[in-house]
Protein backbone atom coordinates (compact mmCIF):
# COMPACT_ATOMS: atom_id res chain seq x y z
CA UNK A 1 0.00 0.00 0.00
CA UNK A 2 1.53 3.54 -1.08
CA UNK A 3 -0.05 6.78 0.63
CA UNK A 4 0.65 10.28 -0.89
CA UNK A 5 -0.04 12.79 1.19
CA UNK A 6 -1.70 15.40 -0.89
CA UNK A 7 -2.33 18.45 1.86
CA UNK A 8 -4.47 19.07 4.76
CA UNK A 9 -6.42 15.92 5.18
CA UNK A 10 -6.45 14.58 1.50
CA UNK A 11 -4.23 11.75 0.79
CA UNK A 12 -4.42 9.26 -2.14
CA UNK A 13 -4.15 5.48 -1.34
CA UNK A 14 -3.03 2.74 -3.73
CA UNK A 15 -2.93 -0.68 -3.12
CA UNK A 16 -2.71 -3.12 -6.08
CA UNK A 17 -3.39 -1.18 -9.11
CA UNK A 18 -6.14 0.56 -7.83
CA UNK A 19 -6.38 3.91 -6.08
CA UNK A 20 -8.60 5.85 -3.35
CA UNK A 21 -8.71 9.74 -2.88
CA UNK A 22 -10.00 10.64 0.71
CA UNK A 23 -10.94 14.15 1.64
CA UNK A 24 -10.25 16.09 -1.21
CA UNK A 25 -10.47 20.14 -1.13
CA UNK A 26 -12.14 22.51 -2.76
CA UNK A 27 -9.99 25.12 -4.87
CA UNK A 28 -8.86 27.42 -2.14
CA UNK A 29 -10.69 26.31 0.87
CA UNK A 30 -6.83 25.58 2.73
CA UNK A 31 -4.69 28.02 2.75
CA UNK A 32 -1.57 27.99 1.25
CA UNK A 33 -1.99 24.33 -0.91
CA UNK A 34 -2.55 24.19 -4.59
CA UNK A 35 -5.80 22.68 -5.83
CA UNK A 36 -6.51 19.03 -5.78
CA UNK A 37 -6.20 17.23 -9.27
CA UNK A 38 -6.40 13.37 -9.05
CA UNK A 39 -7.45 10.59 -11.07
CA UNK A 40 -8.93 7.48 -9.06
CA UNK A 41 -11.02 4.41 -8.91
CA UNK A 42 -12.70 6.38 -5.79
CA UNK A 43 -12.89 9.00 -3.63
CA UNK A 44 -13.61 9.36 -0.04
CA UNK A 45 -15.09 11.40 2.37
CA UNK A 46 -15.43 11.94 6.22
CA UNK A 47 -18.29 14.95 5.73
CA UNK A 48 -19.66 17.58 3.14
CA UNK A 49 -17.52 21.05 4.46
CA UNK A 50 -15.60 22.44 1.46
CA UNK A 51 -12.37 21.18 2.77
CA UNK A 52 -13.04 17.87 3.14
CA UNK A 53 -15.77 17.08 0.72
CA UNK A 54 -14.64 18.40 -2.80
CA UNK A 55 -15.47 15.11 -4.54
CA UNK A 56 -15.65 17.37 -8.08
CA UNK A 57 -11.75 17.62 -8.20
CA UNK A 58 -11.13 13.77 -8.46
CA UNK A 59 -12.12 12.20 -11.76
CA UNK A 60 -13.00 8.77 -11.79
CA UNK A 61 -11.99 6.07 -13.54
CA UNK A 62 -15.59 4.17 -13.37
CA UNK A 63 -13.61 1.17 -12.11
CA UNK A 64 -15.94 -1.17 -9.69
CA UNK A 65 -13.25 -4.51 -8.99
CA UNK A 66 -11.43 -2.93 -6.42
CA UNK A 67 -9.22 -5.27 -4.85
CA UNK A 68 -9.36 -3.68 -0.99
CA UNK A 69 -13.30 -3.25 0.86
CA UNK A 70 -14.06 -0.07 2.44
CA UNK A 71 -15.71 0.26 6.22
CA UNK A 72 -16.84 3.04 7.93
CA UNK A 73 -17.65 4.15 11.66
CA UNK A 74 -19.69 6.83 12.90
CA UNK A 75 -17.95 9.78 14.57
CA UNK A 76 -18.41 13.50 15.53
CA UNK A 77 -17.50 16.52 14.04
CA UNK A 78 -17.73 18.14 17.55
CA UNK A 79 -17.27 17.44 21.16
CA UNK A 80 -21.45 17.76 21.53
CA UNK A 81 -22.20 14.59 19.69
CA UNK A 82 -22.30 16.79 16.53
CA UNK A 83 -24.93 19.81 17.35
CA UNK A 84 -22.46 21.60 16.50
CA UNK A 85 -20.24 20.73 13.41
CA UNK A 86 -22.30 17.43 11.81
CA UNK A 87 -21.45 14.23 11.71
CA UNK A 88 -18.09 12.79 10.90
CA UNK A 89 -16.98 9.41 9.19
CA UNK A 90 -14.11 7.52 9.97
CA UNK A 91 -12.61 5.38 6.79
CA UNK A 92 -11.09 1.88 6.90
CA UNK A 93 -9.18 0.93 3.94
CA UNK A 94 -8.58 -2.91 4.11
CA UNK A 95 -6.56 -4.37 0.53
CA UNK A 96 -5.87 -8.03 2.78
CA UNK A 97 -2.47 -7.15 4.05
CA UNK A 98 -2.66 -3.52 5.91
CA UNK A 99 -5.62 -1.64 7.19
CA UNK A 100 -5.52 1.92 6.84
CA UNK A 101 -7.49 4.20 9.26
CA UNK A 102 -8.44 7.50 8.14
CA UNK A 103 -10.17 9.28 11.30
CA UNK A 104 -11.18 12.73 9.15
CA UNK A 105 -12.59 15.75 11.86
CA UNK A 106 -13.17 13.29 13.94
CA UNK A 107 -14.01 16.28 17.34
CA UNK A 108 -14.28 14.13 20.53
CA UNK A 109 -12.26 10.73 21.58
CA UNK A 110 -13.41 7.76 20.97
CA UNK A 111 -16.33 5.65 22.72
CA UNK A 112 -14.68 2.17 23.63
CA UNK A 113 -17.45 0.95 21.23
CA UNK A 114 -15.84 3.15 18.14
CA UNK A 115 -12.25 1.78 19.09
CA UNK A 116 -13.47 -1.80 19.20
CA UNK A 117 -15.54 -1.06 15.87
CA UNK A 118 -12.05 0.25 14.18
CA UNK A 119 -10.21 -2.70 15.59
CA UNK A 120 -6.46 -3.71 14.38
CA UNK A 121 -4.79 -0.01 12.35
CA UNK A 122 -1.39 -0.85 10.58
CA UNK A 123 -1.78 2.80 9.67
CA UNK A 124 -3.49 5.35 11.52
CA UNK A 125 -4.21 8.92 9.66
CA UNK A 126 -4.89 11.23 12.39
CA UNK A 127 -6.36 15.24 12.84
CA UNK A 128 -3.78 16.55 15.23
CA UNK A 129 -4.34 20.27 15.58
CA UNK A 130 -7.68 21.30 17.37
CA UNK A 131 -10.18 23.33 17.60
CA UNK A 132 -12.19 21.80 14.49
CA UNK A 133 -11.16 18.26 15.88
CA UNK A 134 -9.60 16.84 19.04
CA UNK A 135 -5.95 18.31 19.87
CA UNK A 136 -2.65 17.28 19.79
CA UNK A 137 -2.86 15.79 23.74
CA UNK A 138 -6.32 13.90 22.58
CA UNK A 139 -4.31 12.96 19.47
CA UNK A 140 -1.74 10.99 21.10
CA UNK A 141 -4.20 9.35 23.50
CA UNK A 142 -5.87 7.76 20.64
CA UNK A 143 -2.88 6.76 18.86
CA UNK A 144 -1.13 5.38 21.72
CA UNK A 145 -4.68 2.90 22.17
CA UNK A 146 -5.15 2.65 18.27
CA UNK A 147 -1.34 1.69 18.48
CA UNK A 148 -0.52 1.41 14.61
CA UNK A 149 2.40 0.61 13.28
CA UNK A 150 2.82 4.04 11.41
CA UNK A 151 0.93 6.89 12.42
CA UNK A 152 0.86 10.42 10.24
CA UNK A 153 -0.71 13.78 11.70
CA UNK A 154 -2.98 15.35 9.24
CA UNK A 155 -5.31 18.83 10.13
CA UNK A 156 -2.44 20.81 11.63
CA UNK A 157 -0.75 24.68 10.53
CA UNK A 158 2.73 24.18 9.14
CA UNK A 159 4.80 26.79 7.73
CA UNK A 160 2.51 28.62 4.99
CA UNK A 161 -0.24 26.43 4.98
CA UNK A 162 -3.27 25.57 7.23
CA UNK A 163 -5.66 27.33 9.17
CA UNK A 164 -4.43 30.31 12.00
CA UNK A 165 -6.84 28.73 14.37
CA UNK A 166 -5.34 24.89 14.25
CA UNK A 167 -2.08 23.95 16.23
CA UNK A 168 1.27 23.18 14.65
CA UNK A 169 2.14 19.42 14.38
CA UNK A 170 5.12 19.83 16.83
CA UNK A 171 2.38 20.05 19.43
CA UNK A 172 1.79 16.41 18.61
CA UNK A 173 5.46 15.25 18.35
CA UNK A 174 6.48 16.35 21.64
CA UNK A 175 4.08 12.84 22.97
CA UNK A 176 6.57 11.02 20.70
CA UNK A 177 10.32 10.04 20.42
CA UNK A 178 10.56 7.76 17.49
CA UNK A 179 9.69 10.29 14.53
CA UNK A 180 10.30 10.12 11.20
CA UNK A 181 10.42 13.32 8.44
CA UNK A 182 9.28 12.01 5.18
CA UNK A 183 8.58 12.70 2.32
CA UNK A 184 4.87 12.88 0.20
CA UNK A 185 4.71 9.41 -0.78
CA UNK A 186 4.95 6.35 1.82
CA UNK A 187 4.59 2.56 1.47
CA UNK A 188 3.88 0.72 3.78
CA UNK A 189 5.55 -2.54 4.91
CA UNK A 190 5.41 -5.39 7.49
CA UNK A 191 7.60 -5.41 10.42
CA UNK A 192 8.31 -2.21 10.45
CA UNK A 193 9.00 -0.25 13.57
CA UNK A 194 6.37 1.75 15.59
CA UNK A 195 6.62 5.53 14.32
CA UNK A 196 5.18 8.57 13.76
CA UNK A 197 5.74 9.50 10.06
CA UNK A 198 5.74 13.64 9.64
CA UNK A 199 4.56 13.72 5.69
CA UNK A 200 5.36 16.51 3.50
CA UNK A 201 1.83 18.36 1.73
CA UNK A 202 2.00 17.40 -1.90
CA UNK A 203 0.56 20.68 -2.72
CA UNK A 204 2.23 23.09 -0.81
CA UNK A 205 2.07 26.26 -3.13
Amino acid sequence: MVITFIGHSCFKIVSHGASVVIDPYADGSVPGLAPVREDADMVLCSHGHGDHGAVSSVTLSGRTDLPFTVSTVAGCHDDAGGSKRGPNTIHIIDDGEFRLVHLGDQGCMLTDEQFAAIGRADCLLIPVGGFYTIDAKQAAQTARRLDAAVTVPMHYRGEGFGFDVIGPVADFLKYFENIEEGGSVLELEKGSVRRVVVMTPRSIC
